[in-house]
């Protein structure tokens, strides 16, 4: 399943220039009642290298899915049915990647801590109805002394007591035990998010008002990426060929889905591994620390129940040395067993036991 990234912010704050910077969409911008979403392939320069010592039939890249949702206003997370709709979108998201205007507008001057202050209202007022429910739903069993459900009430209460304080899940420190008593509510405000800082121009990427989002950001562990949003739009409506000169000017080597798509895979401990051969080259993507039968199960669950060992070329090896034959004559092709964590760009092959008929 790809990785799915849900953009947010306030309204104005260009989110959805940054979206046609990132997927080539073309989304008008002011449609902003509309969600926009677009799947878009992750670059990576491994796979054109692997394709070229294999020469595939076929090509898997791994992919992303862009979700666009309109912006959040006061009031809207518990106002009427669109915004339960649009709250859905965000809960679908594996990543959220807030947008923040740095951008002088018709609104006044930029204030980044106040719009994202004003988003995360939203986000808690939301979580704050969606554990009351479960707090609703369980109150009876805990009165009559199910010991679980009394337990899943003490936490639940806590983590609403700080979201009406003004934390948001994810600058709680959450327990264990506190995570797995709200897990089911898949709130909103503990999601990972990366911040987008939106600029007008290139030299204010490293401008006093991004400098005002960064500390931020680095409380909660997360990263700030600055953006020259609507300049990216447009270079990316440009033949691939023609784009470097433009982002130089920008002081930039790639487009802002690869800088973004990077953050995500840091924010989310995210790896990608290879299978290669003369039928196919395919980008699998595991959580960083998977064992080898974990990882395995990504690309067929029988993989995973019938885990033998898995055979691994590091790519730096197979790329230096040209073929799967040199790397085996020189000893860098390795079998591992159930305990290997797979590693960011180990080409596999998996062995395994099939499971009876």
């Amino acid at each position: 399943m790809a990785l799915r990234c849900g953009l947010i912010g306030s309204p104005g704050c260009g989110k959805t220039t940054l979206y046609n910077a990132m997927t080539a969409a073309g989304a008008p911008s002011f449609d902003a009642a509309e969600l926009h979403r677009a799947t878009v392939e992750v670059p990576d320069p491994r796979v054109t290298e692997l394709v070229r010592l294999y020469e595939p039939k076929k090509v898997v890249k791994a992919s992303v899915e862009i979700a666009d949702i309109p912006g959040l206003a006061a009031g809207d997370a518990t106002a009427n049915s669109r915004a339960s709709r649009l709250l859905s979108h965000i809960k679908e998201a594996d990543v959220l990647i807030h947008v923040v205007r740095c951008f002088p507008s018709a609104g006044g001057k930029p204030n980044p801590i106040h719009d994202v202050e004003l988003v995360d209202l939203e986000l808690m007022a939301a979580d704050s109805v969606t554990l009351e429910r479960k707090r609703d739903r369980i109150v009876k069993r805990a009165r009559t002394g199910d010991k679980e459900a009394a337990r899943e009430m003490e936490d639940c209460e806590r983590v609403l007591s700080r979201l009406h304080e003004g934390l948001p899940a994810r600058r709680q420190g959450l327990t264990t035990r506190e995570r797995e008593s709200v897990f089911e509510c898949n709130l909103m405000s503990q999601k990972p998010v990366l911040y987008v800082a939106n600029v007008a121009a290139p030299d204010d990427m490293q401008g006093d008002i991004v400098a005002l989002l960064r500390p931020w950001a680095e409380e909660e562990g997360a990263e700030t990426v600055p953006m020259c949003g609507r300049d990216e739009a447009d270079i990316s409506e440009l033949p691939t060929e023609e784009r470097a000169p433009f982002l130089a000017a920008l002081g930039l080597t790639e487009l802002s889905i690869e800088r973004l798509i990077h953050a995500a895979y840091r924010e989310l401990g995210l790896v990608d591994f290879f299978t290669a051969g003369e039928r196919e080259v395919h980008v699998w993507t595991c959580r960083r620390g998977d064992k080898a039968p974990a990882a395995a199960g990504k690309i067929h669950s029988d993989m995973e129940r019938g885990f033998v060992r898995m055979e691994v070329i590091p790519y730096s090896d197979l790329v230096a040395l040209g073929s799967e034959d040199a790397v085996a004559k020189a000893g860098k092709r390795r079998i591992e067993g159930r305990d290997y964590e797979v590693q960011d760009g180990d080409v596999v092959f998996v062995r395994f036991t099939p499971p009876r008929p």
